[in-house]
Formats: C-alpha cells, sequence, structure tokens
C-alpha cells in the first residue's frame, strides 16, 4: 500500500508580499479607424493610457482617424464609453493653451460636442 500524501495549507507570513500585482488603474484605448483596413483599438505603452495623454495625444494628431474612447478599471471590475467626456476636455484644452485642435481629432470631437462649441473654442471665444 503507497503512503497517503496529505495537503496542509499554510497561511502567509505577516509582512510578505502578495504575488498578486496590484493594478488598480484606469485605462484609457482608443478606437482608431484605418478606413479600408478597418478600425483597431490603438496599442500603446502602459504609461500613455491615462486620460491626459489620451487628450495630448488627440490635441497633436496621434490618431488617424479616432472614433471613440473606452476606459477601463479590471481592479473595480468596470468598463464604458468616455467618447464625450474626453471631447470635452481636449475643447477645454484647446480653449485653456490656446492650441489648435489637429484635423485628424476634428470629426472625433465634433461627433460628440455640438458644432457651435466647437467653433467656439477654436476661435477662442468659449
Amino acid at each position: 500500500m503507497a503512503p497517503r500524501a496529505s495537503l496542509r495549507v499554510v497561511p502567509p507570513a505577516r509582512g510578505t508580499a502578495s504575488l498578486v500585482p496590484h493594478f488598480d488603474v484606469t485605462v484609457h484605448i482608443v478606437l482608431d479607424d484605418f478606413g479600408k483596413a478597418g478600425p483597431v483599438y490603438r496599442e500603446i505603452d502602459e504609461e500613455d493610457t491615462t486620460l491626459g495623454s489620451v487628450v495630448d495625444d488627440l490635441l497633436t494628431g496621434q490618431f488617424n482617424n479616432p472614433v471613440r474612447v473606452v476606459a477601463f478599471n479590471t481592479s473595480e471590475g468596470w468598463s464604458r464609453d468616455v467618447s464625450e467626456d474626453v471631447a470635452r476636455e481636449v475643447l477645454r484644452r484647446v480653449v485653456e493653451r490656446g492650441r489648435p485642435l489637429a484635423a485628424s481629432s476634428r470629426q472625433f470631437v465634433g461627433a460628440y460636442v455640438d458644432e457651435d462649441e466647437l467653433l467656439r473654442a477654436e476661435s477662442g471665444a468659449a
């Protein structure tokens, strides 16, 4: 007869670091349309997935034809379309910094805000 194996659960010692990383961050990804090649969620570095980085990239025309921005936080268990929020933040920065809106981002912003609001922001009168 073979010896019986036993299993014993040992609780972690106090002060022992967890092997599970803590990723409580909100990530923003952009759906970019490449025409005949189709839309794709753009691959970007982890540190460039913040709201501020995405807004800066929209201001400087880093996307071909941005269609949507989705934010998610896996630690908190949520995701949502934040396109309108992002479009409004882009407009706020256009006015605040006196920066022109990149041509590739204008259609994106125009899809989520009123055309008059967009024109006022671009003219600096918002």
